[in-house]
């Protein structure tokens, strides 16, 4: 019975620590949208998001130009050590060409990185770990649906990183090359019904002459396990840009290592207009490993103290079957 009882117990361990780990799974994707989850891919997990897109900018008031090309988002993100924590490399590369409408037409051939940043990302609150009222209601459809009002307090992640930017780069400041710091705040919030919403507040180029400030909210849900929709809205304000973009689009789980997605981009304004159209995927390695939980006491793991403990149950059950053999053998009067 002790046994028994033994194994119960850490089988409920086993299951709630998966249960509050950040691996998932099927495949955790920042993808469709711009913003970042607040949590991590899970350790030894190397996934792949990328996004080629179709691009047209048009301004029209005062100096007319117009921009024609294509481009590509790409991001490699990687667990590490704790689940915690994400090591990530992640940027967007474009090609165009900008025709500038004035007396004599002309077109200029433009082709870099908008943005290369290689950063960490640390999950510093998870409000679901260790959640009782998270558990399914096995007896109310009604209750699991409901609205939960701890489901307003997200979970947080912190961001530090740095942008590397080239030499004469014609789609940044002028001046700006070399490293720069980035930080982001992170928050997500999981909603009952397939609802999640994630806010992103990053500092981009900290300490130059282009020190980007910009907000992503974004809104997803999804109709069954497959499907997901989204809308996000961006705002960015710097001296050199400033911008309020919408996204709209949806994403589809091909496999639970294989995710496809596409999405729409625009503005409002004229200086300029800005309208895009992308098709991404995500595909990730899975290597993870579910860590043994270690008893504090005394540093062993669950596992390890069952096993010890079941070999002690069996010894002392010998050790009692030997003992009480004489007596029984005592008893013999043949």
């Amino acid at each position: 019975m002790n046994q028994i009882k033994s194994t119960f117990i850490l089988t409920l361990i086993l299951i709630a620590s998966k249960s509050f780990a950040q691996y998932t799974d099927v495949i955790n994707s920042n993808r469709p949208g711009v913003s970042r989850s607040a949590f991590s891919v899970g350790t030894n997990v190397v996934q792949f998001e990328v996004g080629p897109y179709i691009i047209n900018e048009k301004r029209t008031p005062a100096l007319k130009t117009e921009v024609d090309g294509f481009g590509v988002d790409f991001a490699a993100r990687y667990g590490l050590i704790w689940e915690q924590l994400e090591l990530n490399i992640e940027g967007t590369y474009q090609n165009d060409t900008k025709t500038y409408f004035s007396n004599i037409p002309f077109d200029e051939d433009r082709a870099n990185f908008k943005t290369l940043t290689i950063g960490a990302k640390y999950l510093v609150f998870d409000p679901y770990k260790n959640a009782e009222d998270d558990k399914p209601n096995l007896y109310s459809w009604k209750a699991n649906q409901g609205f939960k009002w701890k489901s307003l307090i997200p979970a947080v992640s912190a961001y530090v990183g740095a942008n590397y930017d080239t030499k004469n780069n014609p789609y940044i400041a002028p001046g700006i090359e070399g490293f720069s710091p980035k930080a982001m705040i992170m928050t997500q919030n999981n909603f009952s019904g397939g609802w999640v919403f994630v806010m992103n507040l990053i500092k981009d180029r900290i300490g130059t002459d282009q020190s980007d400030f910009s907000y992503i909210l974004t809104l997803t849900h999804s109709f069954n396990p497959k499907w997901v929709i989204f809308g996000e809205a961006q705002g960015i304000k710097s001296d050199f840009y400033a911008d309020n973009l919408f996204r709209f689009g949806g994403a589809y789980l091909w496999s639970k290592d294989f995710q496809l997605d596409t999405a729409v981009t625009f503005n409002t304004k004229d200086t300029p207009s800005v309208f895009s159209v992308n098709f991404g995927m995500s595909y990730r390695l899975d290597f993870h490993q579910d860590k043994e939980i270690t008893n504090e006491d005394n540093g062993t793991s669950v596992m390890e103290e069952a096993d010890r403990r079941s070999r002690r149950n069996r010894s002392n059950n010998n050790n009692t079957q030997d003992i009480q053999k004489p007596k029984r053998e005592s008893l013999d009067f043949d």
